[in-house]
């Protein structure tokens, strides 16, 4: 009997590594720049939560646990050298946020987790908050005020900036999102909302990491002229899109882009970073989310002759994504508990200590729409 279920283990074995094989021969694989500033130094330790497509270049957010230079601001990135110039766009409060709720929480180190561009206007930006645990706390008439946000104690804010002549970013307004109790998101601090875009008609798209399923959920509001207008509650509308299904283990949205299409509402894609995953979700509800696998590469720019020019990453954990014409440019989040595994040629080594993230790109394959 031994014998027999020690031969079984090997033949699962061996079929769980073929399998693995062929899914690694399907997976697409992303050669990365890493990003680098004015001063030839990699980016260092920015956390970065997202990226958007803005005049030519790219931008990114940091989140709160990134390093206190880059914090509070947007990074303005060239895709073709994946050079951080070096003037950002830093975030200036207005005198009626400062007067707000929600104002010692964003003066302190606000846990921004995704950026958007107005399709309407490219002044107009919207960042969001996830985890505030760690925040200034609100007053209790406020608490009071916010307490019902149908998720997290503290709720997601919905933070407007505006470009204004000297190249900073007021923040203009913020607005609380609200989930309704049977949404059933649960109180999870540091899986919410992770993603964020516009579509073309001001419909603003929200991807959550996780509700009390495990699942991951994207959510809409309409962002028309009057929604600034007010402190208040948004509630959040469920789009009930056909997201994939597991059985096991956590599958989150960590990034999200508007992609169109002729005749066709558009798409939505999103990166799943825990699987190495690009999600293409139909916004029409016509067809099942079709999952793209990828698998990302280091460069070592090294000549040592035990490295090789590339070495795959074992944890990129990707957090931005940007669709540019026919293009997906791609940014990683350095995960700290894991980054420093990736170290294979020792000539990489200070750079995830560093918590540099790196760049990807890959073409859009019309074949993914048949």
């Amino acid at each position: 009997m031994k014998k027999l279920s020690l031969i079984f283990l090997v033949v699962v074995g061996l079929a769980g590594c073929a399998e693995e094989k062929e899914q690694k021969s399907q997976s697409i694989p992303l050669q990365g720049q890493w990003l680098t500033e004015s001063t030839g130094d990699v980016m260092l330790d920015p956390q970065t939560s997202g990226l958007k497509s803005w005049r030519g270049k790219l931008l990114s957010v940091s989140d709160g646990s990134a390093d206190i230079s880059q914090r509070k601001q947007l990074h303005v990135i060239e895709p073709k050298n994946a050079l951080v110039l070096e003037e950002s766009l830093l975030f200036v409060m207005s005198e009626a946020v400062q007067q707000s709720c929600f104002a010692a929480y964003l003066n302190d180190a606000p846990d921004l987790e995704a950026l958007a561009v107005d399709p309407r206007n490219d002044k107009v930006f919207v960042v969001v908050t996830e985890d505030a645990t760690r925040g200034e706390s609100m007053s209790e008439s406020c608490f009071e005020k916010y307490r019902n946000s149908g998720s997290t104690d503290y709720p997601t804010l919905l933070v407007r900036l505006e470009l204004q002549d000297d190249n900073s970013l007021l923040i203009t307004h913020v607005r609380p999102l609200q989930f309704e109790a049977s949404l059933n998101i649960g109180n999870f601090p540091n899986d919410g909302i992770e993603a964020m875009t516009f579509g073309p008609d001001g419909t603003l798209y929200l991807g959550l990491e996780k509700d009390k399923q495990v699942n991951a959920r994207i959510f809409s509001v309409k962002v028309e002229d009057s929604f600034w207008a007010s402190d208040d509650f948004v509630q959040v509308t469920d789009l009930e899109l056909r997201l994939p299904k597991f059985e096991t283990g956590n599958h989150p949205i960590n990034a999200m882009d508007y992609l169109p299409r002729t005749n066709h509402p558009g798409y939505l894609v999103a990166a799943a970073r825990n699987d190495n995953n690009i999600w293409l979700v139909d916004l029409k509800k016509q067809h099942e989310t079709k999952i793209i696998p990828v698998h990302y590469y280091a460069p070592t720019n090294s000549n040592d002759p035990n490295c090789g020019q590339w070495e795959l990453m074992n944890n990129a954990s990707l957090e931005g994504l940007a669709v540019v014409g026919d293009k997906i440019w791609m940014i990683n989040d350095p995960w700290k508990k894991y980054y420093k595994e990736n170290v294979v040629c020792e000539t990489n080594r200070t750079k995830y200590e560093q918590m540099a993230p790196l760049l990807f790109s890959m073409p859009i394959d019309p074949n993914w729409f048949n």
